[in-house]
């Protein structure tokens, strides 16, 4: 397993040199009708590029590059902070959440790296599309909107994890002193960047897992809801839900999960925002590695069995047979039991090598949509509401099997809660509906939640320093404005 880790770290750190240490953009072609992505390097120059429509389409499709390859690690991080998961192998002391060992330092801050050479490679369409020479008006906004939805998603990565963080714009990109600023005026920088693409991204994608202006507000409504603006977070979910351009998939049994998730899926009703993988080796989804086992043949590669369940999880046992969801989990002795339980939520048995599963990412489905609405419509007007309670229904329906849209007997009754406990069924459902789509952890942070769950579940007291990673050796070192003492996360 650390052999394959390694060698992938190396190419991550390649690709990484390569793209930072020479003017490489790469032209990544999106398909409407396939999941195949295909890159062209090619040398350019600042000043004889982002000039025609197809040179800035080259140069927007260059952010998507480091942030797919960095979420994979961030997911696999992030899973072995649950309550119904575990670390095994380098990543098992995760799971006493007592912060970062060596090892896994090392690894965060190759996910850092890589958030900073997306938001990078976003300047720079930000600073020169509107300069190109044959590029409509229309077109230049529309690539730089593309560009600002990005660099956001790339910050909330950042600042949920880190806190405040140096800010780099296109006015800054080239100083090398940048100052940690404050995890206001990230977010800040975040929703101004938003409002933006909501305002110009078109209704419609041009092509699948670009964003659009949906998902604009989608984003926007969870960093509403993370900055506890209920208000907005209610509204602009709203605005999704009333576009009607979205619905849940049905299903009927637990193997319909792989309609939602499954390899060879090219889109879905369900889809707002996800990361694109295609079955090509570094091109996939190097996530779908970490919850297989070679025995299992559910990862043609293998897989590193590096995330895993037990059947004595108090999350498992007390989890509803008769949810479809809780039977994405099987037994499956990975040498530490009878009652070792794996998930096959994730799974492409033709992968041929750990970095070319062709699973998608789903960052923002339907069910995130939903289950935001939920939540901001019972904190905003302090009790839970009809519609509140008809979305989390929704979500609730289709994971017992249920029409998602029609009443039915697993419906949950707006008199047996008010405003807490209300929330507390909210976060309950998420924990079911987002296994191993890397969500947990982030939201039991934000809810306050986190030292309750994690106690209660598995029997661990989180250390004050574990809820924020350290600024890299990386950062401190290059970053004269950093003070190592002052600007470091407590505990590192």
């Amino acid at each position: 397993m650390m052999t394959i880790l390694n060698k992938n770290k190396q190419q991550l750190a390649l690709r990484l040199w390569q793209q930072m240490s020479s003017l490489l953009l790469i032209s990544l072609i999106f398909t409407s009708c396939t999941k195949e992505l295909v890159e062209n390097p090619r040398s350019l120059a600042v000043e004889n590029f982002y000039n025609t429509g197809a040179e800035v389409e080259a140069a927007t499709n260059a952010i998507y590059i480091p942030y797919r390859d960095g979420l994979p690690l961030l997911v696999a991080q992030h899973e072995s902070y649950t309550d119904y998961c575990y670390g095994r192998g380098t990543y098992a002391q995760l799971s006493d959440f007592q912060g970062l060992n060596t090892t896994n330092i090392t690894r965060i801050q190759s996910i850092w790296d890589l958030f900073y050479l997306s938001i990078r490679n976003a300047n720079l369409v930000i600073k020169n599309a509107p300069n190109g020479n044959a590029i409509s008006k229309a077109d230049a906004d529309k690539y730089v909107a593309e560009a600002k939805f990005l660099r956001a998603f790339n910050y909330f990565q950042l600042v949920r994890n880190w806190d405040g963080v140096p800010i780099r714009t296109e006015a800054n990109m080239n100083d090398i002193a940048a100052k940690r600023n404050t995890s206001q005026e990230v977010y800040n920088l975040i929703i101004a960047d938003l409002k933006v693409a909501e305002s110009v991204l078109p209704d419609v994608s041009a092509q699948i897992g670009r964003p659009n202006k949906w998902a604009a507000k989608t984003l926007l409504a969870d960093i509403y809801l993370q900055t506890a603006n209920y208000n907005e977070a209610r509204d602009k979910s709203d605005e999704v839900m009333k576009s009607r351009r979205y619905s849940l998939v049905s299903i009927a049994s637990t193997d319909d999960f792989q309609k939602i998730f499954g390899p060879e899926v090219v889109t879905t009703t369900e889809e707002i925002f996800y990361t694109k993988y295609t079955r090509q080796t570094l091109l996939g989804n190097f996530w779908v590695a970490f919850p297989n086992h070679p025995g299992t043949k559910l990862f043609g590669a293998g897989g590193f069995f590096a995330n895993y369940s037990d059947a004595n999880n108090l999350v498992y046992k007390n989890q509803d047979n008769a949810d479809l969801r809780k039977a994405q989990w099987y037994s499956y002795n990975i040498g530490l039991g009878t009652t070792s339980l794996l998930s096959k939520k994730f799974i492409d048995p033709l992968a041929t090598t750990t970095t070319a599963a062709g699973n998608d990412m789903p960052w923002y489905r339907y069910a995130d949509l939903l289950l935001i609405y939920a939540e901001a419509s019972c904190r905003a007007a302090n009790a839970p509401t009809a519609e509140g309670l008809e979305a989390l229904n929704q979500v609730h329906r289709r994971a017992y099997g249920k029409i998602p849209t029609a009443v039915s007997t697993v419906d949950f009754v707006l008199g047996n809660y008010n405003a807490s406990t209300f929330v507390d069924l909210i976060i309950k459902e998420r924990g079911y509906e987002f296994q191993y789509e890397g969500k947990r952890w982030l939201e039991l942070k934000r809810t306050g939640k986190a030292a309750e769950i994690i106690k209660a579940a598995v029997g661990k007291t989180i250390a004050q320093k574990h809820y924020l990673w350290p600024i890299p050796i990386s950062e401190m070192s290059f970053n004269p404005a950093l003070d190592p003492v002052k600007d470091q996360n407590p505990g590192y």
